[in-house]
């Protein structure tokens, strides 16, 4: 199934973190509604009995990067 991809980066020299825009994954079944190989003839009602109706649970990730942000860097 699909999902989103939330990104927070963690930049331990001086604790700042900064979160990226989401990002979506797509995946490549075509009984996801929201996948780009889901065919364009699957419509309701027949798509609601058998293709997924919504995307997985958000993926969080959150690297601790051993440096200054960006901003600090910058200064």
């Amino acid at each position: 199934m699909c999902y989103w991809r939330r990104v927070r980066n963690y930049y331990k020299k001086c604790g700042h973190g900064i979160t990226l825009p989401d990002e979506e994954i797509q995946c490549d079944l075509i009984n996801c509604k929201f996948s780009s190989t889901h065919s364009k003839d699957c419509v309701p009602p027949q798509c609601q009995r058998t293709c997924w109706q919504y995307r997985q649970y958000p993926q969080q990730y959150s690297p601790h990067i051993d440096r200054l942000c960006p901003n600090c860097e910058a200064r």
